[in-house]
């Protein structure tokens, strides 16, 4: 008795604290969402008919009872029994067949992490209101997470037939993202072959249709299935610049695909394809090709602000600090606040290319940041260590302080003052183990700059000991055992970083590399560099190390074909060092001298350029 006179007075006390208007608008019989005009179904899936929620035109079909279901269902919500909850409402939700009563208690099925009480609530919302794209969309959520991936194609169907025939590409566009939430990706780029089937042929989607499925296949890893979709999509529409794009995303390990994309950009010109094939370039370490693309975007569109942000990065990577700054310089003028008119020819193409690529989630700010920090980067190498620090002094945010620091203990570095440049470094406080680690590296860094090798080797053995599997330390360490000649101790960190993470290309190649180097088990070292070069297609460092272990070999025209090609990618002052070397033997002396005084004018300090002069007593 007690227990009810409770219940009594806790109904009796909502009831007083609820408002009419509120209650009514929780039960309102007739809702945007079921009033919503059917459109046309895809075949197969029945017409349901929704009874009006009203007794009569303009009752409500709020009664007594109801009234009161609803609020024990509430009461039970407040006192923490979801399951009593869900079971009031979702009677009540069936009565009334209210659009917002079953959002509600799909909400509460969801909260409550009740998959399968979700999923039955969502299956009611939509046969009550079967026009509801929202219902649709929340039963196809429900079944994507519960892996019930065959259960998705007919209401997938349906929900796509609901929508407007202008807005379906939008729609079928955003699928892979949505699957993307399924732990198979490679199931969930079958079902949307299936589901969009209907859909293939309609001239109004049959693009949008291939680009989705090509990008659901690439996320399932199937990179050849996305390049034929990206060309049976560019049949399609060949104005579109999404085939292109499409395609881009499956290098490096398509190889067909940058000469297909290249042979298009060269009949149909697009900024938007040119600024993600420079990012794909980039990410590959080609930066001579990537910066040629963006030199073209930026006489096509000197207003696209990004494409100067990217070119003054990749200047910076090969170390040519005026042209960096100059480009970098010319980013900070465009994004100047007032300094540019709110749009510009580069605005569509820079939408696009933030779209592929998820550049879009950087503010403007942290994009001025970053500029901030790399003109530091630029004035350091140019040494204008003042005119660095006063770039460093704009960056104020928590998130750059270990980037900013370590800018900061460089410019000490330079000048004689490491004590205090590794103190800047690890006087930041540690907010979780990610930032120690990077503390670790960072200092490390610091100490390889200055070529203190054994100090850099001992900051990373500390490391080690907090964080013993971390390959990108164990790494780390053996590249510092080879400069310190422990070339044992070098071997073995590399085959236990491959043996923790089989696919890391860098371990590969630099134990090839060694061991060719070393002109030892030449054969075992080829097949080592082969892997990495599988793994990363045509990385620039691995094409070098391939072309000098063949030259080990004795094939000395495949090994400079390959260095020839890794240079003109990368222009780097050891692959200019191998490459000379190997123009000096084959008599091409002159050509030999022209890329070492290229490669030295990039940095005079390269041990392996140095090396190789000496040893072959090269007057430059």
């Amino acid at each position: 008795m007690p227990a009810l006179f409770s219940r009594f007075r806790a109904v009796r006390t909502l009831a007083a604290n609820l408002t009419a208007v509120g209650l009514l608008a929780l039960c309102a019989a007739t809702t945007a969402d079921a009033a919503t005009p059917p459109a046309s179904r895809p075949q197969g899936v029945p017409a349901r008919q929704s009874p009006p929620a009203s007794d009569e035109a303009g009752k409500s079909a709020l009664d007594g009872p109801l009234f009161f279901q609803l609020l024990i269902g509430e009461i039970e919500l407040l006192e923490g029994a979801p399951g009593a909850a869900y079971e009031a409402l979702l009677d009540a939700a069936r009565k009334t067949r209210d659009a917002q009563l079953f959002k509600r208690v799909t909400d509460i099925a969801l909260r409550s992490r009740a998959g399968d009480q979700a999923l039955i609530a969502a299956r009611a919302w939509r046969d009550a209101v079967p026009t509801s794209v929202e219902a649709h969309r929340y039963l196809i959520q429900i079944l994507v997470t519960l892996n019930r991936l065959p259960d998705v194609v007919e209401p997938l169907r349906s929900w796509l037939s609901l929508t407007p025939t202008d807005g379906r590409s939008t729609l079928i566009a955003l699928l892979p993202q949505l699957l993307m939430r399924n732990p198979d990706p490679t199931a969930g780029a079958r079902l949307l072959d299936d589901a969009l089937q209907p859909f293939a042929a309609a001239p109004e989607t049959r693009l949008a249709v291939r680009i989705a499925r090509g990008r659901a296949w690439l996320a399932a890893g199937d990179r050849d299935r996305a390049f034929t979709l990206a060309q049976e999509a560019n049949a399609s529409d060949p104005a579109s610049d999404a085939p292109l794009l499409l395609a881009l995303g499956t290098m490096p390990q398509q190889t067909r695909a940058e000469a297909w994309v290249v042979e298009r950009l060269q009949a149909r010109p697009s900024d938007a394809v040119r600024m993600v094939y420079a990012r794909a370039l980039g990410a590959g370490q080609r930066y001579a090709d990537a910066i040629a693309q963006l030199e073209t975007v930026t006489r096509n569109q000197p207003g696209f602000a990004s494409a100067w942000l990217m070119l003054g990065a990749l200047h910076l990577e090969l170390r040519h600090g005026a042209e960096g700054a100059s480009a970098l310089e010319n980013f900070l003028r465009l994004t100047d606040s007032g300094s540019t008119p709110a749009s510009t020819p580069a605005d569509s193409a820079e939408a696009v290319a933030h779209a592929i690529d998820g550049d879009a989630a950087d503010t403007p700010e942290q994009a001025r940041m970053q500029a901030w920090l790399m003109l530091a980067q630029a004035a350091e190498q140019q040494g204008d260590y003042q005119r660095a620090e006063s770039w460093l002094a704009k960056v104020d945010s928590p998130q750059r302080a270990l980037e900013v620091q370590q800018r900061r203990a460089s410019l000490l570095s330079k000048q004689g003052r490491m004590a205090e440049a590794r103190s800047l470094i690890r006087q930041l406080p540690e907010s979780d183990d990610d930032f120690a680690r990077a503390k670790y590296m960072a200092e490390a860094q610091l100490l390889r700059d200055a070529k203190q090798w054994a100090e850099a080797r001992a900051v990373l053995a500390e490391a080690g000991k907090r964080f013993p599997d971390d390959v990108d330390l164990l790494y780390e360490q053996s590249m510092l055992d080879e400069r310190l000649g422990r070339l044992t101790e070098m071997e073995a960190l590399l085959r236990r970083v491959i043996a923790l993470k089989p696919d890391h290309h860098h371990a590969h190649n630099a134990l090839g590399y060694s061991l060719a180097e070393r002109n030892l088990r030449l054969p075992e070292a080829k097949a080592l560099i082969q892997r990495a070069l599988q793994l990363a297609p045509g990385e620039p460092f691995i094409m070098d190390s391939l072309g000098w272990v063949e030259y080990r070999l004795g094939n000395v025209r495949e090994g400079l074909r390959l260095l020839q090609s890794a240079y003109r990618s990368r222009p780097d002052p050891e692959i200019g060092a191998h490459l000379g070397e190997l123009l000096w033997v084959t008599g091409q002396q002159d050509e030999a001298r022209r890329i070492w005084r290229e490669a030295r004018s990039r940095d005079q300090s390269n041990d392996v350029l140095r090396e190789t002069l000496v040893r072959l007593k090269a007057d430059l």
